[in-house]
């Protein structure tokens, strides 16, 4: 099966990389600077898992693309979305599964509206990883999971025979019946996580220990389960009940990627993590999110004029 990772940064370097550590035929779609860092230094990952060095990885620039591949990883940030599209389509054939790594829902819809919804996957990873100054990349977490299905909840063959591919990897795979539920639950936790540690700059041990800390962030929590239920997927409580517990965890250095990316002035997800959801609620009072991704647009609007002055 031939697979093109989109993307060689955090998520793709580090799934991708992993791919071709078990001699998969795998290609990285990269830019002209990333395809020269990985000339000169290969691919290089830090885990706990083991390390790995690769020298001079399969990469392919967007207008070199001539054929199509069986499967397209998406690793790419959402709001790359539309540039990523434009610059992979080039393999997208007849029989290409697309399986996108990105959280909530607004890139299906997109992805659909492109392709067909017939060539979309639903998928999502479970991993804390960045990119090192080095240019490495960084295993943070003791999670290296991937999940992913058909989003009518069959087990096609297709899905089938990915599954048995990524199993000769190190991370931990799992073909799923349920994985548009599975994402909405996903999307819950990560929305509240990014929402309270963005809003406070804070990680959840120090927003738990400050007065109506816990009481907070569990209201974020329960804005974004209310929308997921009332969209027909209702986290279930053993799932819930693990997000507030990583939540409300004491001394718990645990923050957002999104905080993050504001701590180094990169752009940020707002719009995918917590904007498309508190749409998707439209109705409901929401008055922690919309407060928090006020926060969040306030940061963007700041970040763009100082970039054009």
């Amino acid at each position: 099966m031939r697979i093109l990772v989109v993307g060689a940064g955090a998520i793709g370097g580090y799934f991708g990389g992993r791919l071709l550590e078990a001699h998969q035929d795998v290609t990285f779609l990269v830019r002209p600077r990333r395809a020269a860092e990985l000339e000169r230094s290969g691919l290089m990952i830090r885990s706990r898992f083991g390390d790995v060095t690769i020298p001079q990885p399969p990469r392919v620039l967007a207008e070199n693309l001539r054929e199509p591949f069986d499967l397209v990883l998406l690793s790419n940030k959402a709001f790359d979305l539309e540039s990523a599209i434009a610059s992979f389509t080039p393999a997208v054939g007849v029989n290409t599964a697309i399986l996108p790594l990105l959280n909530g829902m607004r890139h299906l819809d997109i992805l659909d509206a492109h392709f067909g919804a017939s060539r979309i996957l639903g998928g999502q990873c479970l991993i804390a990883v960045t990119v090192s100054e080095k240019g490495e990349i960084v295993h943070l977490n003791e999670t290296h999971d991937i999940s992913f299905g058909e989003r009518d909840g069959s087990m096609s063959d297709r899905v089938k025979s990915i599954a048995r591919l990524m199993q000769t990897t190190r991370f931990q795979v799992r073909a799923s019946t349920e994985i548009v539920h599975e994402m909405w639950s996903k999307w819950v936790f990560i929305a509240a996580a990014a929402s309270a540690t963005c809003l406070m700059r804070a990680s959840v041990g120090d927003i738990g220990a400050a007065p109506g800390g816990t009481e907070f962030v569990l209201g974020l929590l329960e804005e974004c389960r209310s929308i997921a239920a009332a969209r027909g997927y209702p986290p279930r409580e053993a799932a819930l009940q693990r997000s507030r517990d990583m939540l409300t965890a004491k001394g718990s250095g645990l923050t957002a990627s999104m905080l993050r990316d504001i701590e180094r002035n990169a752009p940020i997800e707002a719009d995918h993590i917590v904007g498309d959801l508190i749409e998707r609620g439209s109705g409901a009072g929401l008055p922690l999110l919309r407060i928090a991704y006020t926060h969040l647009k306030a940061y963007e609007n700041r970040r763009q004029r100082s970039q054009t002055s």
